[in-house]
């Protein structure tokens, strides 16, 4: 019998407009081409080593202990909560999105006893209203979202780091979607342990989890140390606290990897490392603020054109990730069809959105390699196109002048 061997991979080229994966840079691309090593090989530890130091740059921070998770940007936030959280400890989690939610979906598989600060979907919480939170609960770790793609927000975070240590608290951020985009100021925030991916503003594909440790939180992690059977030595000191409960996703295990140690975990990602490590170089030699303006300026510029087609912008200006943007689907428009005839006409995709927001609400990115004017010009002009299409009545061309106006 023949044996379907299927076709050679050769996918539709399309512009990723949307919350995440976004095209990614070409050179990130390349370096993924690179040959193998071997995991101990000298020159790739060499990699690991300067993965390490280019991504201290990226999360704005000194921490000794950052490095890659290998996996998506879930497996960052998994590791981060399956080692900062023992089993029957109790969590506070800031919830305001789909996002805020699924840390809670982790945090009951680990047996966490959670607490929560719950907002209405788009809403940022305080500092006074987490300090409340804290003082109520009296939690052992605080975990929140800094930009939750499902509402467009940013959690403003400048203060919660302190808050967290004034009452004895571990803290941790998912910043997923704003790394590479907007600054993630891990040590000017004093957050213990925040987590990112690839597939967002560092304009890489996913598959790679950074993550950033303090000393505080690396010293708790490793009394929970717990070293495999088979690579143990005899004078091998496990730490006092009980296990990591998950073997993938120890951070101390892991951390025992990446450091002079070389304790072998797990096959380091070796693509995904070169792809990782790239995405930081590009990063670096754009310029931190200089990134971060590009961002802002493209999602202006989308804001400002989404606005002048007569459509209303989801969320508060003053919170807005300055990545993704939330519009609302106007009345009587078909909002899958929209994105049908963008994606089947013009080869772009825009998103669309979760929970109390489905079929509400579109969710256009201008990230990473694609938080540029042409894409942007682009992107604007598809759409309203569709939306003539759908019948509805917009001012030709006013979307692509507002947005031009904004780059000039």
């Amino acid at each position: 019998m023949a044996q379907n061997l299927f076709g050679q991979i050769d996918p539709p080229q399309r512009l990723l407009m949307g919350p995440g994966p976004v095209n990614a840079h070409p050179r990130v691309l390349r370096a993924m081409a690179a040959d193998m090593l071997g995991q101990f090989d000298p020159e790739m530890t060499a990699y690991m080593n300067e993965t390490m130091a280019l991504y201290r740059r990226v999360f704005m921070t000194e921490n000794q202990w950052t490095f890659l998770i290998d996996g998506t940007a879930r497996a960052g936030i998994e590791a981060a909560l399956v080692s900062l959280v023992e089993p029957g400890a109790k969590l506070l989690i800031i919830r305001a999105g789909r996002f805020g939610l699924l840390l809670s979906e982790i945090a009951q598989r680990i047996g966490a006893e959670i607490c929560t600060l719950d907002l209405p979907w788009g809403d940022v919480a305080t500092l006074e209203q987490i300090e409340s939170a804290l003082i109520e609960h009296k939690p052992q770790v605080m975990a929140c979202i800094h930009g939750d793609t499902s509402t467009t927000m940013a959690q403003p975070l400048e203060g919660v780091g302190a808050l967290c240590r004034k009452y004895g608290v571990l803290s941790y951020a998912d910043a997923t979607a704003t790394l590479g985009g907007m600054a993630v100021a891990t040590d000017a925030w004093g957050i213990d342990v925040v987590s990112g991916g690839l597939q967002k503003c560092m304009g890489g594909p996913p598959g790679s989890a950074p993550i950033t440790i303090s000393d505080h939180a690396a010293k708790y992690i490793m009394s929970r140390r717990h070293v495999e059977a088979g690579i143990r030595a005899s004078d091998t000191l496990d730490g006092s606290r009980p296990r990591i409960s998950s073997n993938y996703f120890d951070l101390a295990m892991v951390m025992d990897y990446w450091s002079e140690k070389r304790l072998n975990h797990h096959t380091e990602a070796t693509t995904m490392l070169y792809g990782a490590r790239e995405a930081a170089r590009i990063m670096l030699e754009e310029g931190l603020e200089a990134r971060f303006d590009r961002h802002k300026t493209a999602s202006n510029a989308v804001v400002a054109g989404v606005r002048a087609l007569g459509l209303n912008v989801f969320g508060s200006d003053a919170y807005r990730m300055t990545n993704v943007t939330g519009i609302w689907i106007p009345e009587g428009i078909n909002g899958e069809n929209v994105r049908t005839r963008m994606r089947e006409d013009f080869g772009i995709e825009i998103g669309t959105a979760f929970g109390p927001l489905a079929g509400k609400v579109w969710r256009i990115g201008a990230m990473g390699y694609n938080a540029v004017k042409h894409k942007v010009l682009l992107t604007l002009a598809a759409l309203e196109a569709c939306l003539a299409a759908e019948g509805y009545k917009v001012s030709r061309g006013a979307g692509v002048d507002a947005a031009l106006a904004e780059y000039s």
